[in-house]
């Protein structure tokens, strides 16, 4: 049995992430939302593309209303200047342009005074206040210039990076493909969710959460199914999975039991087993494989109880999934330090996570354990888990009020 900790430095040192030439395919902007970038973006644009008003007022040269504080300078207006619109003036002494946010600054022009700070009187316009020099111009290229990388590879694409590739106008974008997810469950107690169930049967919830994880983090879920605890098929099942997929997730049959078959096929099937048990709870029985083939899938045996393969998935294969996905930083786990609403109790024989919700009071995070038994089995209080409280090894009590260490939950 392997401690948390060695177990998630073990399972990321076997992640090799997506190839970025091979792996990659080029796809619309508009369907680009939350894929991963595969190659750089430069852009042959300036931002801004010319020097522009930040502010609805009037263009003028500095030197005409730089004393305008204690004797109003008085301007005649020339051009009004929208917003799309090209100058046709140059901007002598005495002379302003009404312009508004975004317009061009017309050539002559240094400056703009907000039209707060201004009378007009017909074609005349008073400037009340001076200005600062160059005040309320962006000036082309002082956000971004030209020829230079606009977004780094291996960054998620979120709203605000759509909207800078689309202002560049790169109406298309290399992405990393979507990592494939095999899944299937094993065990004769199992049935799908339109089946009646008779005594002793129950639904397989796991592969339905772990379809829901895996689409969240933006790969692609391969459902395989329900395998009965048959040798047999549960061995032509792996095979398949691995031969398609890039992770592999099965749920159930990595115990002690005497229908645990999944250990001993992986091991017919030439698989390397890094892990066979880790030091948590819940999560202990977890078996963690590789094949010896080309790009090798990372197989993933999680337990059967509900709560630990949620619990298990969060801890390792999330991470897992984000660093095989070709993003360069934000996959390892997210720890922070908070204050604890209840009393959280563990045995302290193994590093132990609580489930509940993280809630912002007065400013403050706190963790809330979820209401009822914090047992592998009890699917129903995981609804709603935001976080996952974690008592270290021989640390069997913390007081309300009391800081503890919780995993934050995102597939972000």
């Amino acid at each position: 049995m392997v401690s948390v900790s060695d177990a998630q430095a073990i399972i990321l040192n076997l992640v090799q992430p997506l190839d970025h030439q091979r792996d990659t395919e080029v796809i619309d902007l508009l369907i680009a939302d939350s894929r991963i970038l595969a190659k750089p973006v430069t852009s042959p644009l300036d931002f801004p593309h010319w020097d522009n008003s930040a502010m609805d007022g009037y263009a003028v040269r500095y030197e005409d209303v730089q004393h305008s504080s204690e004797n109003p300078a008085v301007l005649e207006i020339v051009e009004d200047i929208p917003a799309g619109y090209q100058p046709k003036s140059t901007i002598q002494p005495g002379q302003t342009a009404r312009i508004f946010t975004g317009a061009v600054i017309p050539a002559g022009a240094d400056t703009v005074v907000m039209q707060e700070k201004t009378r007009r009187e017909k074609n005349r316009v008073f400037i009340l206040d001076a200005p600062k020099p160059q005040e309320f111009v962006r000036h082309k290229a002082s956000f971004y210039q030209s020829g230079t990388q606009l977004l780094p590879a291996g960054i998620k694409l979120n709203a605000p990076e759509i909207a800078v590739l689309a202002a560049a106008q790169c109406p298309k974008v290399s992405v990393y493909r979507r990592p494939r997810v095999a899944i299937f469950s094993t065990g004769d107690e199992l049935m799908t969710v339109e089946q009646p169930l008779q005594p002793g049967q129950i639904v397989d919830s796991n592969q339905y959460a772990l379809a829901a994880l895996v689409r969240q983090i933006g790969a692609e879920p391969l459902l395989l199914g329900i395998v009965k605890d048959d040798p047999v098929a549960l061995k032509k099942v792996i095979a398949h999975a691995v031969a398609i997929a890039d992770i592999v997730l099965s749920s159930g049959g990595v115990s002690v039991g005497d229908y645990d078959y999944v250990d001993k096929i992986l091991e017919s099937l030439r698989a390397k087993i890094h892990i066979r048990s880790v030091e948590m709870r819940p999560g202990k029985p977890l078996t963690v494989a590789t094949f010896p083939t080309q790009n090798s899938p990372l197989y993933f045996g999680l337990p059967g109880n509900p709560a630990a393969v949620l619990v298990t998935f969060w801890r390792f294969v999330l991470p897992v999934i984000k660093k095989l996905s070709g993003i360069t930083e934000g996959w390892e786990p997210a720890f922070l330090k908070v204050r604890s609403h209840d009393e959280l109790r563990s045995n302290g024989k193994r590093e132990t996570y609580l489930w509940g919700k993280l809630h912002l009071i007065n400013g403050v995070y706190e963790f809330h354990q979820a209401d009822g038994s914090q047992s592998s089995g009890n699917l129903i209080n995981l609804a709603q888990t935001n976080a996952l409280a974690v008592l270290p090894v021989g640390k069997t009590l913390i007081y309300p009020q009391e800081e503890v260490q919780v995993l934050q939950l995102s597939n972000s």
